[in-house]
């Protein structure tokens, strides 16, 4: 039964790179060794074993212990897998909540089939296809599975909204839905734009070029280019970002790998912001493609990094498709910053302690005092300005900003993980949607004339009703930062998530110190070119 079962699997590493025939083979003796152990396997095992099982297990067993980012992904988890990086979905398009046991829509994206229909921000969803989904303990999933589907099909909705009577009644037709992977854009001063992005997807050229023309159009002449917490994406669209903020013939990146020669990529003629200055925030959540772009502008004297070292993930995968339609998600080279930097970190002692290393940067210290950090002489690099950089595990930023634990408290703590935060803001929203939109022209108003320290004493009786008990120390001590958080998620459920970040970076060292250096003209300081 097996005899076929290791050449197929020959076959599938041998897809993994063109004409891999040529420089490589399993030899005779392995294959023979393999197809023996196989049918051992499956005749002698005490319980019965599928074909699928066996071939599913020895991929697994092969990649486990090469490198953390070479994976298996079954054919019905790769759709899933993609979908945030291809940039689009298939659904009836809304963003949405749960909130006491009912489908509330924050926000129909726009342009999709449910702002098409009329679907409102605060309609609560009752029905899906005659089915009952408020009050049945709904979760996110269940959500997405009654909802999500391809584009052409249909779903009927009934709609609960406030101060109309009864239930309306809607027929949503699916569609391609955009995912976008830009949070936020705005002006954070007159000359200052500020843009967050995600991930690097598909469509994240696109989405940052556009929000470029508009915030020029408002005056821009300084960027803040947030990339924290941003985990990476398509190495394409790292490069083309990359592009917007170089001059022509740049290196970016270069990857070399066993079986992939040296392939750089290297800027083109025209960006759309190679003058002006540039400051990119990171943390140690950034990571692939976030530190590319990162990595070409530091190596460059482009820009300013601000912030905490990044994740250290330097190694370049592709997907290889299997006769299935699973696939092999493969390592299959390393990328080098344009001074000839590794920022991969080490992964030789096991993918257990390659993810824990994030963890052991808290318990060290190093997320909150700089000084604990150290790089040893041989992964010294220096720009064209004779600026040092390091390599060995991340993009250490020029300027680096702490973690700011002053308003941390369990209080707090408990607050973010019940949820309780994101609920009341919801139901606010929920209570308040006419006054808001009567008492502020827009969100310029908002900022400036809500008071944050009334919906604080809301909020505190809001989390006794939930269960949380009244600890007067933590929530004096986190003042300030629940009752901006709380603000901003209103706002978020009022307009959208650059509403929100325009409102909690208030509180952001990082963010602050970016609009300094940029305003006291340090970049000359830094030796960075303008």
């Amino acid at each position: 039964m097996f005899k076929h079962i290791l050449p197929v699997i020959i076959a599938l590493l041998g897809l993994m790179v063109p004409n891999i025939q040529s420089q490589t083979s399993i030899s005779q003796a392995a294959q023979y060794k393999m197809n023996a152990a196989l049918d051992i396997i499956s005749s002698r095992y005490v319980d019965p074993l599928t074909d699928d099982r066996l071939v599913d297990d020895a991929i697994l067993g092969i990649l486990k212990d090469l490198d953390p980012h070479s994976v298996y992904i079954p054919a019905k988890d790769l759709k899933d897998v993609n979908e945030p990086l291809r940039g689009d979905f298939e659904g009836i398009g809304i963003q949405f909540n749960i909130l006491n046991d009912t489908i509330v829509v924050i926000s129909p994206i726009s342009g999709g089939p449910s702002e098409r229909v009329g679907i409102q921000a605060g309609d609560k969803i009752i029905y899906a296809d005659d089915e009952q989904v408020a009050g049945v303990g709904i979760t996110n999933e269940g959500v997405i599975k009654r909802l999500r589907g391809d584009k052409g099909t249909t779903v009927k909705v009934k709609i609960k909204r406030q101060d109309v009577k009864g239930l309306l009644d809607f027929t949503i037709t699916r569609d391609k839905i955009p995912i976008f992977s830009m949070d936020a854009s705005y002006m954070a001063s007159p000359e200052i734009g500020y843009i967050k992005l995600n991930r690097f997807a598909a469509t994240t050229v696109n989405e940052f070029r556009k929000a470029l023309k508009e915030l020029k159009a408002e005056g821009m002449q300084s960027l803040i280019l947030d990339l924290r917490a941003n985990g990476g994406g398509y190495l394409n669209e790292a490069i083309d970002l990359a592009d917007e903020f170089l001059s022509d013939n740049k290196l970016i990146v270069y990857t070399e790998g066993k079986s992939s020669p040296r392939r750089e990529a290297r800027s083109t003629s025209k960006g759309g912001f190679e003058h002006g200055k540039l400051v990119i925030l990171t943390d140690e959540g950034s990571a692939s493609a976030s530190e590319i772009v990162s990595g070409a502008m530091q190596d460059w004297d482009r820009a300013v990094i601000i912030g905490r070292r990044t994740f250290g993930k330097g190694l370049v995968q592709r997907d290889f498709t299997l006769p299935d339609q699973s696939a092999i998600r493969l390592t299959i080279a390393r990328y080098y910053t344009p001074t000839g930097r590794s920022i991969q970190k080490p992964y030789d002692k096991g993918i257990e302690a390659y993810h824990k290393e994030i963890i052991e940067r808290f318990e060290s210290g190093e997320v909150i005092h700089p000084d604990s950090i150290s790089f040893p002489d041989s992964l010294k690099y220096y720009t064209p300005n004779k600026r040092v950089v390091y390599g060995g595990g991340g993009i250490m930023p020029d300027i680096y900003v702490p973690l700011d634990t002053q308003y941390n408290s369990s209080y707090y703590t408990k607050l973010l993980q019940k949820g309780i935060l994101t609920q009341f803001a919801l139901q606010y929203v929920e209570d308040h949607r006419k006054d808001l939109k009567k008492n502020y022209i827009g969100l310029e108003d908002f900022i400036q004339q809500f008071d944050q320290e009334k919906v604080f004493k809301d909020l505190e009786v809001y989390a006794y009703s939930k269960g949380m008990d009244i600890n007067s120390k933590g929530a004096q001590r986190s003042a300030p930062m629940i009752a901006l958080q709380t603000k901003a998620l209103i706002a978020r459920n009022m307009w959208n998530t650059s509403a929100y970040f325009q409102i909690i970076n208030e509180f952001n060292d990082a963010y602050k110190k970016a609009i300094d250096i940029i305003n006291q003209d340090n970049f000359k300081a830094l030796n960075i070119l303008e």
